[in-house]
């Protein structure tokens, strides 16, 4: 089935670019320009995924994610100049699943939107989790096939990468992974274009929601120079 495509971007040359390369590709695109437009769209039609510029001429592409997050779980790729982590941070956390700054190359952004896509449809994560039920360490307890996790019995708000990441880390406890390897797990045929940054920045969130005190870490424990290693 054709995946369908919203593409909000106000800058005509790249709006017309990525439209074409994501057209050659086979994908189905609604292209607008504008966050108005951006909304009507969500409202009268399916999306499989948008791609969103940040800096838009009637607002930001931000706060049109935070509103799109209470209604729907459609994945979100972020389009931005800014390279900077506390923008970065605030995409992700927003809900964003993934962040692309401005310039890019097209081979990458192609295999960031799959990767993307292949994320969401596979929705469980059936290759970095088990079939389990549940998976229990010290206060909280993975519910793999209901993709939820619950910390002293109450239910924690976690993306979908968050929750592939906490996944595969709960699934190889006191085994040293690597980065290569997390992102070879996590974001498979994108891996490429992921760097150790795209990695801190997702351990750092999952810190923050499972995490008794987040600046010292007891589940998540970084190993310099190797990776990061399930303390459970």
């Amino acid at each position: 089935m054709t995946a369908r495509l919203l593409l909000v971007e106000d800058d005509e040359s790249l709006h017309r670019g990525i439209e074409f390369t994501l057209r050659q590709e086979g994908y189905e695109v609604v292209g607008v320009r504008r966050i108005a437009e951006a909304e009507a769209a969500v409202k009268n039609a399916r999306f499989d995924l948008l791609v969103l510029d940040v800096q838009l001429p009637d607002g930001n592409g931000f706060d049109f994610c935070s509103r799109l997050r209470q209604e729907s779980d459609t994945p979100v790729v972020f389009l931005t100049a800014s390279d900077s982590e506390l923008d970065i941070v605030r995409g992700l956390d927003l809900g964003g699943d993934d962040y692309i700054t401005k310039p890019f190359r097209l081979r990458e952004f192609l295999s960031r939107i799959q990767a993307v896509l292949r994320r969401h449809h596979m929705g469980t994560g059936r290759s970095t989790q088990s079939e389990t039920a549940s998976i229990p360490s010290g206060d909280l307890m993975l519910y793999p096939q209901e993709m939820r996790v619950t910390k002293q019995g109450r239910e924690i708000s976690l993306s979908m990468t968050e929750f592939r990441l906490l996944s595969l880390l709960m699934n190889h406890p006191r085994a040293v992974l690597s980065k290569e390897q997390i992102l070879q797990q996590l974001w498979q045929e994108g891996s490429d274009y992921m760097d150790d940054n795209t990695i801190a920045v997702n351990v750092r969130r999952l810190r923050e929601k499972i995490e008794d005190k987040p600046n010292d870490p007891q589940k998540i424990i970084t190993v310099r120079g190797a990776g990061y290693r399930w303390n459970g």
